[in-house]
């Protein structure tokens, strides 16, 4: 039985649909990156990060995208926390384990009525409300005809299904020491709840 999951949301240009390593794409849907290749899907359930590649490809892609890549401050990784916050008390989900990287964020949440990748989505939708309240939205310069800026999220969000309390604790454990990862302090977030199998 599914206990929870392991969200990752990726910031607009993280990781790419043809990203060398792999990707969670079946396509790319971007004329300016079709240029850089098809789409890497795999399927693999680890990550692929640490597997060599060409890197300066990579980095080329991410400059053909149409927009800069989202890169959040901590200003603004603060009010995506207020956002997921605000979303949490609404839905009632649980939240085991929270860290928002500049270009991504990872949470590990409970079981609930909604599915995971909808979590994901809620999440990401009340996430752009706080930035675009408090005029934080890392994309604010890009706005359209009717004055809204595109989301600062990909369109996709992996959900990684945790069906045993040794998963749930090794998925903690990897959010929790996420930030360190990348030179960041701990992150203590209000809205995560500590797990009790």
């Amino acid at each position: 039985m599914v206990l929870g999951s392991h969200l990752i949301i990726t910031a607009y240009g993280f990781w790419l649909p043809n990203d060398p390593r792999g990707s969670w794409s079946k396509f790319v849907g971007s004329w300016e990156l079709v240029r850089f290749g098809r789409a890497t899907k795999t399927d693999d359930p680890r990550s692929v990060a640490s597997v060599p590649h060409d890197r300066a490809a990579r980095l080329a892609a991410k400059q053909a995208l149409r927009y800069r890549p989202v890169r959040f401050s901590g200003v603004q990784a603060r009010a995506v926390g207020r956002g997921f916050a605000a979303f949490v008390r609404r839905s009632g989900v649980r939240v085991w384990a929270c860290s928002i990287m500049p270009e991504h964020a990872h949470l590990v949440i409970a079981r609930h009525r909604y599915d995971a990748r909808q979590v994901a989505s809620l999440l990401k939708g009340e996430a752009t409300r706080q930035l675009l309240a408090e005029e934080l939205h890392p994309m604010a310069d890009a706005r359209n005809a009717r004055g809204r800026p595109p989301s600062p999220w990909a369109a996709r969000s992996w959900a990684v299904f945790l069906d045993s309390p040794r998963g749930v604790r090794r998925a903690i454990e990897y959010v929790e020491n996420n930030p360190a990862k990348e030179g960041l302090p701990p992150q203590r977030w209000s809205f995560v709840t500590p797990y009790v199998p």
